[in-house]
Protein backbone atom coordinates (compact mmCIF):
# COMPACT_ATOMS: atom_id res chain seq x y z
CA UNK A 1 0.00 0.00 0.00
CA UNK A 2 2.76 2.78 0.99
CA UNK A 3 4.66 1.57 -2.19
CA UNK A 4 1.13 2.53 -4.20
CA UNK A 5 0.92 6.14 -2.43
CA UNK A 6 4.44 6.96 -3.59
CA UNK A 7 3.45 5.91 -7.10
CA UNK A 8 0.55 8.32 -6.76
CA UNK A 9 2.53 11.04 -5.16
CA UNK A 10 5.25 10.89 -8.01
CA UNK A 11 2.69 10.94 -10.83
CA UNK A 12 1.29 14.45 -9.14
CA UNK A 13 2.39 17.21 -10.57
CA UNK A 14 2.64 20.26 -8.38
CA UNK A 15 2.15 24.03 -9.70
CA UNK A 16 3.12 26.81 -8.02
CA UNK A 17 4.11 30.37 -9.21
CA UNK A 18 6.42 33.68 -7.57
CA UNK A 19 8.96 36.15 -8.50
CA UNK A 20 12.03 37.86 -8.73
CA UNK A 21 10.65 41.06 -7.16
CA UNK A 22 12.71 44.00 -7.92
CA UNK A 23 13.09 47.69 -7.19
CA UNK A 24 15.68 50.29 -7.78
CA UNK A 25 17.60 51.43 -5.35
CA UNK A 26 20.02 54.89 -5.39
CA UNK A 27 20.57 53.94 -9.11
CA UNK A 28 20.99 50.15 -8.92
CA UNK A 29 18.83 47.62 -9.20
CA UNK A 30 17.55 45.19 -6.44
CA UNK A 31 15.86 42.01 -5.92
CA UNK A 32 14.53 40.53 -3.09
CA UNK A 33 15.37 36.95 -1.77
CA UNK A 34 13.44 35.58 1.21
CA UNK A 35 14.85 33.44 3.80
CA UNK A 36 12.13 30.25 5.21
CA UNK A 37 13.00 29.08 8.50
CA UNK A 38 11.59 25.84 7.85
CA UNK A 39 13.60 24.84 5.31
CA UNK A 40 16.54 27.04 6.05
CA UNK A 41 17.11 28.37 2.92
CA UNK A 42 17.47 31.27 0.20
CA UNK A 43 15.26 31.42 -2.32
CA UNK A 44 12.62 33.84 -4.20
CA UNK A 45 9.32 34.76 -2.67
CA UNK A 46 6.77 31.59 -4.01
CA UNK A 47 4.16 28.96 -3.14
CA UNK A 48 1.54 26.37 -4.52
CA UNK A 49 -1.23 27.81 -5.94
CA UNK A 50 -4.83 27.21 -4.86
CA UNK A 51 -7.53 25.04 -6.86
CA UNK A 52 -8.72 26.58 -9.60
CA UNK A 53 -6.01 29.53 -9.24
CA UNK A 54 -4.21 30.92 -12.02
CA UNK A 55 -0.10 30.82 -11.80
CA UNK A 56 -0.46 34.78 -12.59
CA UNK A 57 -2.86 35.16 -9.50
CA UNK A 58 -0.91 32.77 -7.33
CA UNK A 59 2.08 34.38 -8.14
CA UNK A 60 1.02 37.70 -6.68
CA UNK A 61 -0.69 36.10 -4.08
CA UNK A 62 2.32 34.15 -2.95
CA UNK A 63 4.12 37.28 -2.98
CA UNK A 64 2.18 39.33 -1.13
CA UNK A 65 1.47 36.36 1.82
CA UNK A 66 5.24 35.54 1.66
CA UNK A 67 6.48 39.08 1.91
CA UNK A 68 4.12 41.79 2.68
CA UNK A 69 4.36 43.51 -0.56
CA UNK A 70 1.78 44.42 -3.28
CA UNK A 71 3.25 43.86 -6.20
CA UNK A 72 2.95 44.66 -10.53
CA UNK A 73 3.53 41.51 -12.50
CA UNK A 74 6.05 42.22 -15.46
CA UNK A 75 7.79 39.58 -18.37
CA UNK A 76 7.30 36.06 -17.87
CA UNK A 77 10.54 34.59 -16.65
CA UNK A 78 12.29 31.57 -16.95
CA UNK A 79 10.13 28.32 -14.78
CA UNK A 80 11.78 25.72 -12.58
CA UNK A 81 10.88 21.78 -13.04
CA UNK A 82 12.24 19.63 -10.22
CA UNK A 83 11.19 16.66 -7.83
CA UNK A 84 9.80 18.08 -4.41
CA UNK A 85 10.90 16.59 -1.05
CA UNK A 86 7.73 13.92 -1.71
CA UNK A 87 9.19 13.01 -5.01
CA UNK A 88 6.29 14.49 -6.93
CA UNK A 89 6.80 16.84 -10.22
CA UNK A 90 6.56 20.45 -9.14
CA UNK A 91 7.12 23.51 -11.92
CA UNK A 92 7.55 26.99 -10.86
CA UNK A 93 6.75 29.47 -13.00
CA UNK A 94 7.99 33.19 -11.60
CA UNK A 95 7.47 36.92 -13.32
CA UNK A 96 9.38 39.95 -12.70
CA UNK A 97 7.24 42.06 -10.09
CA UNK A 98 7.95 45.68 -9.40
CA UNK A 99 6.96 46.74 -5.44
CA UNK A 100 3.69 48.83 -5.98
CA UNK A 101 3.36 49.33 -1.97
CA UNK A 102 3.72 47.66 1.36
CA UNK A 103 6.56 46.52 4.33
CA UNK A 104 8.08 43.46 4.83
CA UNK A 105 6.64 41.76 8.50
CA UNK A 106 7.97 38.49 9.55
CA UNK A 107 5.54 35.77 9.34
CA UNK A 108 5.01 31.82 9.86
CA UNK A 109 7.04 31.20 6.39
CA UNK A 110 9.39 33.97 6.00
CA UNK A 111 11.23 35.44 8.73
CA UNK A 112 13.96 37.16 6.57
CA UNK A 113 14.46 39.42 3.43
CA UNK A 114 17.10 41.02 1.67
CA UNK A 115 17.55 43.05 -1.00
CA UNK A 116 20.75 42.32 -3.18
CA UNK A 117 22.12 43.54 -6.77
CA UNK A 118 21.07 40.82 -9.04
CA UNK A 119 24.43 39.66 -9.43
CA UNK A 120 25.13 39.16 -5.76
CA UNK A 121 22.26 37.20 -5.49
CA UNK A 122 23.55 33.76 -7.00
CA UNK A 123 25.93 33.61 -3.92
CA UNK A 124 23.09 33.60 -1.15
CA UNK A 125 20.51 31.36 -3.25
CA UNK A 126 20.02 28.05 -1.70
CA UNK A 127 18.95 25.94 -5.06
CA UNK A 128 20.70 25.96 -8.64
CA UNK A 129 17.59 26.09 -10.37
CA UNK A 130 16.53 29.49 -8.52
CA UNK A 131 19.81 30.81 -10.22
CA UNK A 132 19.02 29.50 -13.54
CA UNK A 133 15.53 31.65 -13.25
CA UNK A 134 17.77 34.78 -12.30
CA UNK A 135 19.74 33.73 -15.08
CA UNK A 136 16.35 34.73 -16.92
CA UNK A 137 15.97 38.43 -15.49
CA UNK A 138 16.90 41.02 -17.24
CA UNK A 139 20.33 43.47 -16.52
CA UNK A 140 18.32 46.34 -15.81
CA UNK A 141 15.86 44.94 -14.09
CA UNK A 142 12.77 45.98 -16.06
CA UNK A 143 12.26 42.70 -17.81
Amino acid sequence: MLGRVADVAKAYEVKAAGGIVWRTRKGRVEVLLVHRPRYDDWSFPKGKLDAGESFRAGAVREVREETGLEVELGEELASATYRDALGRSKIVRYWAMSVLAGAFEQNREVDEVRWVRPRDAAGLLTYAHDIDVLGSFGPDGAS
